[in-house]
């Protein structure tokens, strides 16, 4: 898959296949669109291209609105990676290109741009200025600007729909199981491992403390989860681990946070690069009386941690 970051560096094919969307988290519905635009690109002997943006066209136009979201930019990439599609263009959205209009849309991006032969559209979708355009209007351009128009069943737009929302609301809710149901792979998070208070270390229990660099990326609702970890600069080795989200009100904590335990691990990683990835939850975040009775719903914490993540 190539991947473009701007319009202005596509380079206008002879025969493309289309789709368009912001496809936040790349889950089971956007799969099922992406394998429809892949057919559809062989069936003309062509390519298959997503068109997508960055920052989120809502960030831009709704900045006062708190949106989380699954993917962050490079998360996204490796995901649509896997999906077998031929181009993925990731244009800057502003202000300014949102205005434009949904002829000019379709005329000057999609055919001149890019060199649309297939448009693999939803039902309902709408683009273009105040997102005047339909999938009525792109039937109606079609003959003049030499483009078919493949729909995609009103079952897959509505499951793209449920499933985006169900995703979010399972995050944010702690149904892990949901989400990771929904998305088709286990939900990550990268960030940085950075020095933190150091308190773990001094009942037995170290954590690296993970700080994303995205302020938009979805945070799962606060409590312990047994994880899997990863370091980008060697993906080969994977560890396990258990990791805690939230305030640590046990130590009064004023902020929160995302520590990780990970077993049977004695190595200075502050600065690097980390991904967990969540494999069940197991269970709220509690305050407890004192120190020692934090350290022994830790170790049970562990054990069940490792129970999980053998089985899984």
């Amino acid at each position: 898959m190539k991947v473009y970051f701007s319009l202005e560096d596509f380079q206008k094919l002879d025969f493309a296949a289309v789709t368009t969307g912001t496809f936040d988290g790349v889950h089971v519905g956007h799969n099922k669109i992406l394998e429809q635009l892949n057919q559809a690109a062989s069936t003309i002997n062509g390519e298959s291209v997503l068109l997508t943006f960055s920052p989120h066209p809502r960030l831009v136009l709704q900045p006062d609105i708190d949106l989380k979201l699954l993917n962050t930019q490079t998360e996204k990439i490796e995901l649509l990676k896997k999906t077998g599609l031929d181009h993925l263009i990731i244009h800057p959205f502003t202000k300014e290109f949102s205005r434009t209009s949904s002829l000019d849309f379709v005329r000057n991006i999609l055919v001149n741009n890019i060199g649309a032969k297939k448009l693999v559209i939803g039902y309902d979708h709408h683009f273009g200025r105040n997102r005047e355009g339909s999938f009525e209007h792109l039937k109606e351009f079609g003959p003049t600007y030499g483009f078919e128009v493949e729909e995609i069943s009103a079952k897959d737009v509505e499951d793209v729909t449920v499933s985006s929302t169900k995703i979010r609301r399972a995050l944010d809710e702690g149904d892990l199981a949901t989400a990771n149901e929904y998305l088709g792979y286990e939900y990550p998070i990268t960030g940085q491992v950075v020095q933190g208070e150091s308190i773990g270390r001094t009942i037995g229990f170290p954590t690296a403390n993970l700080v994303t660099e995205e302020t938009y990326k979805l945070i799962p609702l606060d409590g312990v989860y047994a994880v899997e970890v990863l370091f980008p600069s060697a993906p080969e080795q994977k560890f396990q681990g258990m990791c805690n989200i939230g305030m640590r009100p046990t130590f009064s904590g004023k902020f929160k946070t995302i520590e990780v335990h990970i077993f049977n691990f004695n190595r200075n990683i502050y600065g690097a690069q980390m991904r967990i990835v969540f494999k069940k939850r197991l269970r709220g975040e509690t305050k407890f009386t004192d120190v020692d009775a934090l350290k022994s719903q830790l170790n049970k914490d562990m054990e069940n941690a490792r129970q999980a993540l053998s089985s899984n």
